[in-house]
């Protein structure tokens, strides 16, 4: 299989409970190749080495079976998704999974637009626009089971973004790299006010590394107020308090 040493991925994915076939992998392989071709002329990733892309993008993406369980139909919007991740791995792993990507760089939703039709993936949309403006659209707002986000934000900021994608009864859950106590505190009062509440968090090491993660699960129980999210830039300049 080219000559690349899968390891990394197969075993990586194996302890968390992912089996992947031969056609996943070289998905994966195809995936990486566009990701490095890509990033030869704009900013994708500073990640390019193939293990370290295999265990800190792959593996660190599909890790979200440890907090869910991913093997049914489930639509999912992956918030700030720059070069795919969470979203285009977890399709790959999870094929019956209906993604959407936003990112509001149009670059890059060129970008994930072609990693698609190489892949050959369905099922998966990448949409140009900004959180602020897309959650307000009737098609996307509280439309999702799952919004997920590895983009890095303080919880208060995430949730304003993420939280009014996702239908009552679904879930935000938030890739964060550090533990989050202080964070959680500070942020309580933006997950009460857009209709949250703190479900669970998922606290481990990616496998065979000392790389810790945390998957921070925040439960919709009721409808966002429609003033949220604000404006394009309040959310991170000046979080709910």
């Amino acid at each position: 299989m080219a000559n690349y040493n899968m390891d990394s991925l197969i075993e990586g994915s194996k302890k968390i409970g992912v089996v992947l076939s031969e056609e996943q992998l070289n998905q994966f392989i195809k995936y990486y190749e566009l990701l490095v071709e890509w990033n030869s002329f704009m900013n994708l990733t500073a990640i390019t080495e193939f293990d370290e892309v295999m265990t800190k993008h792959f593996v660190d993406s599909i890790s979200l079976i440890k907090a869910v369980d991913l093997n049914k139909e489930l639509s999912v919007i992956d918030v700030g998704t720059g070069a795919g991740f969470p979203g285009i791995p977890l399709k790959i792993a999870f094929p019956g999974l209906k993604i959407t990507l936003l990112d509001s760089l149009n670059k890059r939703v060129k970008f994930l637009n072609e990693v698609i039709s190489q892949l050959g993936l369905e099922e998966i949309e990448a949409i140009h626009g900004r959180a602020e403006d897309a959650a307000k659209s009737a098609e996307l707002r509280e439309n999702f089971d799952l919004c997920v986000s590895r983009a890095v934000a303080n919880l208060s900021t995430l949730s304003e973004y993420c939280l009014p994608f996702v239908k009552v009864g679904g879930m935000f859950i938030s890739y964060k790299s550090e533990k989050i106590t202080e964070e959680m505190k500070t942020a309580q009062k933006a997950i009460d006010v857009l209709g949250g509440e703190y479900f669970n968090q998922v606290e481990f090491t990616l496998p065979d590394s000392d790389i810790y993660r945390n998957l921070f699960m925040i439960e919709k129980k009721k409808v966002s107020p429609k003033k949220y999210p604000r404006k394009a830039g309040l959310p991170s300049k000046e979080p709910i308090k």
